[in-house]
């Protein structure tokens, strides 16, 4: 089997922009999948990256971030998924996890091959990231009841772009073997 990474996307979230009221009932959604798949890849000795916006704030660093949004109104969808000591952390500024990131430097050093990709928005950055992930000879697989939307149609038509154009694996968490 591949050396796996879990990575996830957005989460550490204030929920302080546009389309929060629209991302947050599906953001609660997919929490307790996203929940499952942590503990299961941590149980089983996987990697867990996060890669998160910096909000906007170039002095940002990860316990900062962290900080933030569990001081916001919504810590109750950062708190069970908060990093733990073994965690990786990446801060990206646009929509790609590999964005002017290292993120593609720890995978090599790693020896990753295969990324599972979790979080928020799919139609946004676990779209683009698993295009940059696609590009970069990885194997990609996201679990469709571990992604929050914002437009569903929009996320419907990215999940089958991932599949069939980037070859990516749509699974359940449930389906996930480490």
């Amino acid at each position: 089997m591949r050396r796996t990474a879990v990575v996830v996307i957005d989460m550490i979230n204030t929920y302080e922009h546009d389309d929060a009221h629209l991302l947050l009932p599906t953001a609660e959604a997919a929490l307790p999948a996203i929940v499952q798949l942590l503990e299961r890849a941590r149980g089983s000795a996987v990697p867990v990256i996060y890669a998160n916006d910096n909000f906007g704030q170039w002095r940002s660093h990860h316990g900062e971030l962290l900080e933030t949004a569990l001081s916001g109104p919504h810590a109750d969808l950062v708190r069970p998924l908060s990093p733990d000591k073994d965690s990786l952390f990446v801060v990206k500024a646009r929509h790609s996890i590999f964005f002017e990131t290292p993120l593609s430097y720890l995978l090599q050093q790693q020896g990753i091959e295969r990324v599972v990709l979790c979080g928020q928005v799919t139609e946004q950055c676990i779209l683009y990231s698993a295009l940059d992930a696609h590009i970069r000879h990885l194997e990609v697989m996201v679990p469709r009841d571990a992604v929050a939307h914002i437009h569903e149609d929009l996320a419907d038509a990215a999940l089958r772009m991932m599949e069939r154009n980037m070859g990516a694996d749509i699974v359940l968490v449930d389906q996930i073997r480490f």
